[in-house]
């Protein structure tokens, strides 16, 4: 581990010296090379944590590639420097400044997406990258090694570990790593932290979710259905950003529950590998098994199970799960599932829904879905959440900040705003005439 650290430094002192034009077409060659292959990466995807093959490609040739361009796109912009003012005499600017060595630390559901975040715009900035990816999807590393070797990016600026949470820790508390980027869980979160806590050291942290949706009454059924299924679902329901709690209003519940379960229904669970599977298995069995112990707890306390009677144990594979009559005393509704449940709720309109939403130890994202934008910017003030939805969920916009709230974590990624965070202010003030 120590040779990779001498190495990215070494690398990162030449490769700051480059021009930002240089670093931007190194990215555009990268991200080219990489949707080339899209779908033998999505089958290595696919392969290694279960997503079905019919999804695995679009996120290398969608959301990969949508980053990546943008965060290029916007960084002459971003890292120019700051021209204070004129002022007789004196030449005055703020420059922004690469911080060194970035370690990413990155998670298995979205291996690129979560980790494309970090690893661009950190060299975009003038930064090296050291990757970590999890243990789950090793190939990752490889092709992001492959992909800027073929893209012409000098040695030792993008290496990537793999690493124990002993090493991992070591990492994060040695001098020569400049900022940590952790995509994880809560206790990975606090472990990062812990680890980084003698240094001052910046550390980015996305961590858990328990994302709500509210369904006004004037709400388009049909489309609002199909987009909060697939927000539920997609992915088995393994993404940070997942709808995991719907209220609706009580004017419309039947309806919108009736609705929900036919198409959550039409579903089609099996081997990832089949072109034909819509669900594929959750990332391990005791994932799996954690989630059918929430919905286990939250019918012994009264919930009805509208979908999704399976309850075979020991195996990944899990169908789609709709529960109704739930309250916020079962774990289902407040602890992050990570997996294919949703709770759906009835509220008595817009006070009862925001209370409820806010009703969480997370707030990373939260959809409204109504007609009306206004409602929909003014209960958006009120909700305690990073990101706020209107008729959309579970995507990522790469021109806006993604960020948390509580125990979601703490920073910001992508965005303008992610490059204040990968560089460090450093003031010029020249007198030009003595």
């Amino acid at each position: 581990m120590s040779d990779v650290l001498d190495r990215a430094v070494r690398a990162q002192r030449e490769w700051r010296l480059s021009s930002l034009e240089e670093r931007i077409d190194v990215v555009t060659r990268m991200t080219e090379w990489m949707v080339a292959r899209a779908d033998e990466i999505g089958a290595e995807i696919s392969t290694e944590m279960g997503r079905p093959i019919a999804y695995s490609p679009n996120e290398i040739r969608r959301g990969f590639a949508e980053r990546a361009a943008h965060m290029a796109a916007i960084a002459p912009d971003c890292l120019a420097d700051l021209d204070a003012g004129p002022k007789d005499g004196f030449r005055r600017f703020i420059r922004r400044d690469p911080l060194g060595v970035v370690l990413v630390l990155a998670p298995w559901n979205y291996p690129y997406l979560a980790s494309v975040n970090g690893v661009v715009p950190a060299l975009l900035a003038g930064n090296a990258v050291v990757l970590k990816m999890s243990s789950q999807t090793p190939t990752v590393a490889h092709r992001y090694a492959a992909a800027f070797a073929a893209a012409g990016l000098p040695g030792g600026v993008f290496q990537y570990v793999e690493a124990s949470h002993e090493e991992t820790a070591a990492l994060i508390a040695d001098e020569r790593v400049g900022f940590v980027a952790f995509t994880g869980s809560v206790p990975g979160g606090r472990s990062v932290v812990r680890a980084a806590a003698n240094r001052f050291v910046n550390v980015n942290l996305e961590l858990g979710g328990k994302d709500p949706a509210y369904v006004r009454r004037d709400a388009p059924l049909p489309a609002t259905i199909a987009e909060l299924v697939d927000g539920s679902f997609f992915n088995s329901g393994q993404s940070c950003c997942a709808v995991e709690r719907i209220y609706v209003d009580r004017s419309v519940f039947d309806d919108f529950v009736s609705g929900f379960v036919d198409l959550a229904g039409r579903y089609v669970l099996g081997s990832p590998l089949d072109p034909s599977t819509t669900l594929g298995p959750m990332v391990r069995e005791s994932a799996a098994d954690f989630v059918r112990d929430q919905i286990a707890e939250a019918e012994a306390k009264g919930a009805s199970r509208l979908l999704g009677h399976s309850d075979l144990r020991g195996v990944p594979y899990m169908p789609p799960q709709v529960l109704v009559d739930v309250d916020h005393s079962m774990r289902v509704m407040t602890e992050e599932s990570f997996g294919p449940v949703i709770g759906i709720m009835p509220v008595d309109g817009d006070d009862e829904a925001v209370r409820l939403m806010n009703d969480s130890a997370y707030g990373l994202t939260a959809s409204v879905w109504t007609t009306d934008a206004e409602a929909a910017v003014a209960l958006g003030d009120r909700l305690e959440t990073g990101t706020v939805y209107m008729n959309r969920c579970d995507y990522l916009d790469p021109a806006l900040a993604w960020t948390g709230l509580k125990d979601t974590g703490r920073g910001v990624s992508l965005s303008a705003l992610a490059y204040d965070t990968l560089t460090r202010p450093k003031s010029f003030h020249l007198r030009l005439a003595l």
